[in-house]
Protein backbone atom coordinates (compact mmCIF):
# COMPACT_ATOMS: atom_id res chain seq x y z
CA UNK A 1 0.00 0.00 0.00
CA UNK A 2 1.06 3.38 -0.53
CA UNK A 3 0.57 6.32 1.72
CA UNK A 4 1.69 9.72 1.37
CA UNK A 5 4.54 9.62 3.68
CA UNK A 6 6.40 7.25 1.34
CA UNK A 7 5.93 10.07 -1.22
CA UNK A 8 8.53 12.56 0.56
CA UNK A 9 10.77 13.38 -2.93
CA UNK A 10 9.89 16.45 -5.53
CA UNK A 11 10.18 15.87 -8.96
CA UNK A 12 9.33 17.35 -12.16
CA UNK A 13 9.06 15.19 -15.84
CA UNK A 14 9.94 17.20 -18.97
CA UNK A 15 9.24 16.30 -22.28
CA UNK A 16 11.31 17.27 -25.33
CA UNK A 17 9.19 19.77 -27.09
CA UNK A 18 10.04 21.97 -30.54
CA UNK A 19 10.11 25.67 -29.64
CA UNK A 20 10.40 28.27 -31.75
CA UNK A 21 13.43 30.50 -31.23
CA UNK A 22 11.82 33.62 -33.17
CA UNK A 23 13.76 33.83 -36.38
CA UNK A 24 11.78 30.95 -37.87
CA UNK A 25 13.89 28.36 -36.48
CA UNK A 26 13.00 25.49 -34.30
CA UNK A 27 14.60 23.56 -31.50
CA UNK A 28 13.88 20.81 -29.12
CA UNK A 29 14.25 21.46 -25.77
CA UNK A 30 12.89 20.00 -22.79
CA UNK A 31 9.77 21.49 -21.07
CA UNK A 32 8.19 20.56 -17.97
CA UNK A 33 4.53 18.94 -18.53
CA UNK A 34 3.96 18.13 -14.19
CA UNK A 35 5.22 17.88 -10.85
CA UNK A 36 4.45 15.03 -8.67
CA UNK A 37 5.64 13.89 -5.47
CA UNK A 38 7.75 10.61 -5.70
CA UNK A 39 9.74 8.11 -3.40
CA UNK A 40 13.03 7.08 -4.18
CA UNK A 41 14.72 3.63 -4.07
CA UNK A 42 18.20 3.41 -4.94
CA UNK A 43 18.95 0.58 -7.24
CA UNK A 44 21.08 -2.56 -5.63
CA UNK A 45 24.40 -3.76 -6.48
CA UNK A 46 23.56 -5.45 -9.93
CA UNK A 47 26.95 -5.84 -12.20
CA UNK A 48 25.18 -2.43 -14.42
CA UNK A 49 24.76 -0.64 -11.35
CA UNK A 50 28.05 -1.05 -10.01
CA UNK A 51 29.52 -0.42 -14.25
CA UNK A 52 27.61 2.91 -13.84
CA UNK A 53 28.49 4.35 -10.41
CA UNK A 54 32.23 3.83 -12.02
CA UNK A 55 31.41 6.07 -14.19
CA UNK A 56 30.20 8.64 -11.73
CA UNK A 57 26.21 7.57 -12.91
CA UNK A 58 23.81 6.82 -10.60
CA UNK A 59 20.84 4.57 -11.11
CA UNK A 60 17.47 4.88 -9.18
CA UNK A 61 13.58 3.41 -9.14
CA UNK A 62 11.23 6.43 -8.85
CA UNK A 63 7.69 5.12 -7.52
CA UNK A 64 5.02 7.61 -8.41
CA UNK A 65 1.20 7.69 -8.06
CA UNK A 66 -0.56 6.46 -11.02
CA UNK A 67 -3.18 9.28 -13.02
CA UNK A 68 -3.95 10.28 -15.87
CA UNK A 69 -0.52 12.42 -16.46
CA UNK A 70 1.88 9.73 -15.01
CA UNK A 71 0.56 7.17 -17.48
CA UNK A 72 1.70 9.35 -20.47
CA UNK A 73 5.42 9.52 -19.44
CA UNK A 74 7.74 7.72 -21.69
CA UNK A 75 11.57 7.07 -22.47
CA UNK A 76 12.20 10.42 -24.13
CA UNK A 77 11.47 12.25 -21.21
CA UNK A 78 13.46 13.52 -18.31
CA UNK A 79 12.99 13.67 -15.39
CA UNK A 80 14.23 16.32 -12.57
CA UNK A 81 14.62 16.35 -8.88
CA UNK A 82 12.83 19.80 -7.46
CA UNK A 83 14.94 19.92 -4.54
CA UNK A 84 18.32 19.23 -5.78
CA UNK A 85 18.20 20.07 -9.47
CA UNK A 86 19.75 16.78 -10.65
CA UNK A 87 18.30 15.49 -14.13
CA UNK A 88 17.58 12.53 -15.09
CA UNK A 89 17.39 10.33 -18.56
CA UNK A 90 14.35 7.94 -17.76
CA UNK A 91 15.13 4.61 -19.11
CA UNK A 92 12.53 2.55 -18.01
CA UNK A 93 8.71 3.21 -17.64
CA UNK A 94 6.37 0.23 -16.02
CA UNK A 95 2.77 1.39 -15.48
CA UNK A 96 1.46 -1.82 -15.58
CA UNK A 97 2.74 -3.46 -12.75
CA UNK A 98 1.15 -2.07 -9.71
CA UNK A 99 -2.14 -0.84 -10.17
CA UNK A 100 -1.59 2.24 -7.97
CA UNK A 101 1.61 3.26 -8.80
CA UNK A 102 3.88 3.98 -11.86
CA UNK A 103 7.60 2.66 -11.56
CA UNK A 104 10.93 4.44 -13.45
CA UNK A 105 14.04 3.66 -13.62
CA UNK A 106 16.45 6.81 -14.52
CA UNK A 107 19.96 7.18 -14.56
CA UNK A 108 21.83 10.41 -13.77
CA UNK A 109 24.66 11.61 -15.98
CA UNK A 110 24.04 10.80 -19.12
CA UNK A 111 22.93 13.15 -22.36
CA UNK A 112 18.79 12.50 -22.63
Amino acid sequence: MIDAGSLNERVALDKRERVSDGAGNYRADFAEQFQRRAAFVYAGGSEAVVAERLQGRAILKVRLRKDLLSKTIGTDWQLRDVRRGTVYAIREVDAVTDPLCVFLTVISGVAS
